[in-house]
């Protein structure tokens, strides 16, 4: 798909596990100009993935998307998040067991924390125990180099970032 030239992208900060299939199915939006992999939440400065991996300090692996909003809102970016990833489990993703994989929505503003909110108590209202958690945006640390559009550079697909459709 044609990624948009226009300048007035916006950015929304979300985790589901790890973050390459996360990337994989944002990315591939129409409307999402870039994403980028990285960690956030955290106190540590600087951190890297060996650091991040063990748990201890404190950052969740979290995709950065960068989105043009007159080709595609924060809902339906939110809507695709929540349909490529189990927001019900708490504790990880599939797998990847540990606060690193929580599913977190970091958002940027009081409208994206009002909008997840909302779609929090519809997946509510429609029965599902969500386990996403809502905090506020702090210093996005991208990741290394090889972690930067891992499927893609594999030409595979997620594993367990799988669609399914909800809205």
């Amino acid at each position: 798909m044609m990624k948009s030239a226009n300048k007035k992208n916006e950015k929304a900060y979300l985790a589901s596990g790890c973050f390459w299939g996360t990337q994989y199915h944002l990315n591939k939006a129409f409307g999402v100009t870039s994403t980028f992999v990285g960690y956030m939440g955290g106190e540590l400065e600087n951190p890297t993935y060996p650091e991040v991996k063990t748990g201890l300090t404190g950052h969740v692996e979290t995709v950065e998307v960068n989105f043009d909003p007159e080709e595609i809102s924060f809902d339906k970016v939110l809507e695709l998040y929540f349909e490529t990833h189990d927001f019900t489990q708490v504790g990880g993703q599939g797998p990847d067991i540990g606060t690193q994989y929580r599913s977190v929505i970091f958002y940027t503003d009081e409208k994206q924390k009002e909008t997840a909110e909302k779609y929090i108590a519809i997946l509510s209202n429609m029965g599902h125990k969500v386990a996403t958690a809502l905090e506020p945006a702090c210093k996005f640390w991208v990741a290394e180099d090889y972690h930067q559009h891992y499927y893609d550079k594999k030409e595979d697909t997620p594993y367990c970032h799988i669609y399914k459709k909800i809205f």
